[in-house]
């Protein structure tokens, strides 16, 4: 398995989060103690999170580059 993208590990990083919390709120009560509710719940949690901050992250790191390679042109171009 080679190295995570920068968005890749942002993206995990909020997935975790959420998918803790998630468990948090399945232990207070908040989710319906059935498995497919409980499923659903991690699904949601995590996934959505994870998603989510993986295409902002990608989103970001996409105009960084855009950004770098119009000011190396800008130098490089003779006026």
């Amino acid at each position: 398995m080679g190295r995570l993208s920068t968005p890749l590990k942002v993206g995990l990083a909020f997935g975790l989060v959420a998918l803790a919390l998630t468990v948090v709120g399945i232990v207070r009560g908040t989710v319906p103690p059935n498995p497919a509710s409980i499923a659903m719940a991690l699904l949601i949690g995590g996934g959505v999170w994870f998603v989510v901050s993986w295409a902002v992250a990608t989103a970001a790191v996409d105009v960084e580059t855009d950004l770098a390679e119009a000011q190396d042109e800008a130098q490089s171009d003779p006026v």
